[in-house]
Formats: C-alpha cells, structure tokens, sequence
C-alpha cells in the first residue's frame, strides 16, 4: 500500500469511517504480529500485543502526520507497547529451555518468520537486549532500511548502523559460548 492510499484511508477514518481502519490492519497484521513473537517469543503475547498495537493506534490516529509513511509510525507504536510489556513481564530473562518450548510450539511459522532459519538463532535472539533485538528483526525479519529503522527509533542512521553492528556482532557471541 503506498503512501497516498494509507493517508486517505486515515482521512477516512478520522472523518468516522471506522470500516477504513481495516484495511490498515489488513495490510499490516502480518508484519506486527511477526514483530511481537519475534521480540516476546510467546504465541499468546503476540497475539494480545498486535490486538492492543491496532486498538492503541486506532485511539491515537489523530497523531499520524499523513507525510510520513503509515508503517513506519505502526511499527514505532508497536516498539513502544512490545518493550513496554517486556519491561514489566521480564520475557527477556526467562530460561532457554522455556523459550525453546515457546519457539517449538509454532507449528506453522509464516514466510517472515522464517527469515532466521535455525531455532537456536532465534533463542539467542531473544537474550538479546531489547533494543538490539528490535534492530535486528527490523532489518532482517522485516526487510527494513536503515533509513525507515532511524526514522522509527528516531535515531541517527549512523547510530541505526553501529546497533545493528553490535547486535549481530552480540548474536555471534552467544552462538560460539553454545558452541564450546
């Protein structure tokens, strides 16, 4: 969906087409709902976490400056509810075997989350800090620039890069500590 549809859709809604407001969440389901498993590792979290994304977004419509793309102003909205819930549920710190146990249980992942393809990377991914973890699902999982990444996180492209530097360089870490 390109820019000038999403913000007529928008007008849409905001003008008490409430109907409108389901082509955004049908075009964009998918890819937040791929975010919060990614980032919580729990089917259920996920699924209470996109619901809660589109309901706060739907509230906060008014916010979205129509200039800018929809889905980069979604995901920021779905980063901020996601970390929220993680700080106040601590997934991060769970087990690797209960992670393990959360991954095993999605029996048919869809195509996006298949981008990671061995389930142990996707356990270490989740020890990730959830900072590094939400710069490396956004580039790899969902395919994003590094310059839609700053425009979402607000941070310099510069700083985007280096993060996600780091991340990976993290992720290589907890890979070889597995390994000896």
């Amino acid at each position: 969906m390109d820019q000038k549809n999403e913000a007529e859709i928008v007008a849409r809604v905001l003008k008490g087409d409430r109907q409108a407001y389901a082509l955004l969440v049908d075009e964009y389901k998918s890819p937040i709902y791929n975010l919060a498993y990614r980032m919580t590792g729990n089917l259920e979290d996920a699924d209470d976490l996109t619901q809660e994304i589109f309901i706060r977004a739907y509230k906060y419509l008014w916010r979205y400056d129509t200039s800018r793309k929809f889905f980069t102003w979604l995901y920021t909205v779905a980063l901020n509810l996601i970390r929220n819930h993680l700080r106040k549920k601590n997934k991060y710190n769970k087990s690797t075997e209960e992670l393990s146990a959360h991954l095993l249980a999605d029996k048919n992942p869809s195509p996006e989350t298949e981008l990671i393809e061995t389930q142990e990377i996707s356990i270490y991914l989740l020890r990730l800090e959830d900072e590094s973890r939400a710069l490396l699902i956004m580039k790899f999982h969902q395919g994003l620039t590094f310059e839609e990444i700053a425009q979402i996180t607000g941070k310099s492209l510069s700083a985007v890069k280096m993060r996600i530097y780091r991340g990976l360089e993290k992720l290589k870490e907890l890979l070889r500590e597995s390994q000896v």
